[in-house]
């Protein structure tokens, strides 16, 4: 008796052309729809563009109709194609990270690009990309639902300088693309004049034959209205600042810094004030963050009960995800990374080591602490003595100088750090915070006075400190930051304190196992990289300085969402840290002085931890 077996290979063939078809029927994926439709508003954009700077008909049906038209017709929609394909550019970065208001500027422009692609270019592709992008817009409208980022006035003066830049860029293409309509042989410069002229709506030095003029009249003036709308939008819109620490907020954490505040160096560094928190449901944990560029940077561990960190956790993530901000963690510990990457599912990578030293394994003898111990003393024969004393012990007198000077020492307009630096100097609130101060006696005194250095710490509970801040006169020797860490180090059992957490040294262990003998190519090449970033970054000079105190160890990562948002978080950590800075600061002679003659930390700005050692 024998049994036919059907092939399988002959269901599973039509069974799988079945459930392709209907896939391609469904379209994508709903949470996909959004970077899809930014990327194509993006592509649209361009071809709104193009159709406005290049006005070339197609031969069809079309062209005997528009021939009929009203001349200014062709000017009108050219100028329409144009603004059109700028605004969709400008909103395909908002669609693509699903915010509704982009969602409402892009379902009223495509129908406007579609009628500009019909009426200047004749293109039925045109009118059908536009109106086929539009929906499924309509479509996923529920997934287009984020909230508003932050922003302020600032926004709008950045909008004006880029804009009238791209205006002025375009409009010489435009001027010059029609090339054969000129009359005469103008130059570059009165190119350039015509352009201006046309943004403000005036006639320029440059002819057209025909209705050229117009076409190219009503482009340039659709550029400088746009570029002067937007501008105007941007000014008068209201005005949502980052967040800031409330009081409420901060005397929250600082409650749980007093219960908790020995588990990270960093958590007293959650008290900026330039900074938001989302507390978890018990209000036992906090992560304290801030946006930037889009990027929701937290930095360190949570605040408060491990136990609580996950309620914590999940109320950044929903933060993140209510505003389509992308997440990620700045500096956090090996426990903190742990928490994180079991919780949201996200992944972390090795950024460098904090420099802990054990105040009670610390010695200026011995064979590795010469070069220091000789540097120490070569300073103190100089005449320069040491002084290491709580925030609340020194007089307002003396804190305002010592805040006058941390700020005139300073090495760059921006100050800089974020996940490592308080962002003030002797605040009534920071009486737990220890300064260490270096002095001479001089016979022609500064404005200072005696004042040379000053070193910064902030509490890490009850008995560890963490370094803040490193401001020295220029004038002064040598060796001053060395000095000052010895003698912190020294005075710490006096404080009860018993750990110190000196400067956080990035991608130590490459630089570290990169030097040593039987490193293979890729190792030498990785560092090689290192030393060579560190002439702007001071990577390699943050590691050797802080391996003179003979610290251990302890590594830091930076959690995040996939691989390809590095790029992205980079960049924001450095605007956070002040190496990149996208507004523009005001000299310091009219910088506006706050309580207690302080100038206010402007928004994005932060303290420096970069040493240069002498």
């Amino acid at each position: 008796m024998s049994v036919e077996v059907p092939s399988r290979r002959s269901d599973a063939a039509p069974s799988g052309r079945v459930n392709g078809v209907r896939r391609m029927l469904r379209g994508p994926r709903p949470e996909a729809v959004p970077v899809l439709v930014g990327r194509a508003c993006a592509l649209v954009g361009v071809l709104d563009i193009a159709a406005g700077v290049f006005p070339r008909f197609r031969h069809s049906r079309m062209h005997a109709i528009a021939e009929v038209l009203p001349g200014a017709l062709g000017p009108f929609a050219a100028a329409l194609s144009l603004s059109t394909g700028v605004l969709l550019l400008l909103l395909a970065h908002g669609l693509k990270r699903g915010k509704r208001r982009a969602w409402r500027a892009a379902v009223a422009l495509l129908p406007a690009g579609a009628v500009a692609q019909f009426t200047y270019r004749h293109s039925l592709v045109g009118v059908l990309i536009s109106l086929a992008l539009l929906a499924p817009l309509l479509r996923h409208r529920d997934q287009f639902d984020a909230l508003p980022d932050p922003r302020s006035r600032w926004r709008a003066l950045a909008n004006f300088v880029l804009m009238s830049a791209g205006s002025l860029m375009l409009g010489l293409l435009i001027v010059s693309v029609h090339a054969e309509r000129i009359i005469g042989d103008p130059s570059l410069a009165d190119r350039i004049t015509h352009v201006i002229y046309g943004l403000f709506g005036f006639e320029g030095p440059v002819d057209y034959q025909g209705n050229t003029s117009w076409t190219v009249a009503f482009s340039l003036g659709a550029l400088g209205l746009l570029t002067a709308v937007t501008t105007i939008y941007l000014a008068f819109r209201p005005e949502h600042p980052a967040a800031r620490l409330t009081e409420e907020d901060e005397t929250r954490l600082r409650a749980l810094l007093e219960r908790h505040g020995h588990r990270d160096s960093l958590g007293h560094f959650a008290l900026r004030r330039d900074k938001a928190v989302v507390f978890s449901p018990s209000g036992k944990a906090a992560v304290t963050y801030r946006v930037v560029s889009g990027v929701m940077l937290a930095s360190g561990d949570p605040i408060g009960d491990v136990e609580a960190w996950p309620g914590a956790i999940e109320q950044f993530m929903d933060e993140a995800k209510a505003h389509s901000w992308t997440p990620a963690v700045m500096g956090c510990s090996e426990t903190g990374g742990e928490v994180w990457t079991r919780e949201t599912g996200l992944d972390a990578l090795e950024l460098g080591d904090e420099a802990v030293v054990d105040v009670k394994d610390f010695s200026l003898a011995g064979r590795a602490m010469r070069n220091v111990r000789q540097m120490v003393k070569r300073i103190e024969r100089a005449g320069y003595e040491t002084r290491v004393r709580r925030v609340r012990d020194l007089g307002e007198a003396e804190l305002e100088r010592i805040r006058r000077a941390a700020d005139d020492w300073r090495g760059t307009d921006t100050e800089r750090g974020f996940s490592m630096a308080l962002g003030r100097v002797g605040d009534p609130a920071d009486g737990d915070c220890l300064i260490a101060t270096a002095h001479k006696a001089d016979e022609d005194p500064g404005p200072y006075g005696d004042l040379k250095a000053i070193l910064h710490f902030v509490p890490w509970g009850t008995d560890g400190a963490s370094l803040d801040l490193m401001r020295r006169d220029r004038s002064a020797d040598p060796g001053m930051n060395e000095l000052l860490i010895v003698a912190a180090l020294q005075a710490a059992p006096r404080f009860g304190i018993e750990r110190v957490s000196l400067n956080f040294a990035m991608f130590r262990a490459a630089l570290a196992r990169g030097e040593k003998i039987g490193a293979g190519p890729v190792l030498r090449a990785w560092r090689g990289l290192l030393v060579f970033l560190s002439r702007w970054f001071q990577i390699e000079s943050l590691y050797k300085f802080n391996a003179k105190f003979r610290p251990r160890w302890e590594p830091r990562f930076v959690v995040y969402r996939v691989s390809a948002d590095l790029p992205r978080i980079g960049f924001a950590a450095m605007q956070a840290e002040g190496f990149v800075n996208l507004a523009l600061p005001l000299p310091r002679s009219l910088r506006r002085r706050g309580p207690a003659g302080r100038r206010p930390c402007p928004h994005g700005t932060t303290t420096e931890r970069n040493v240069r050692a002498a």
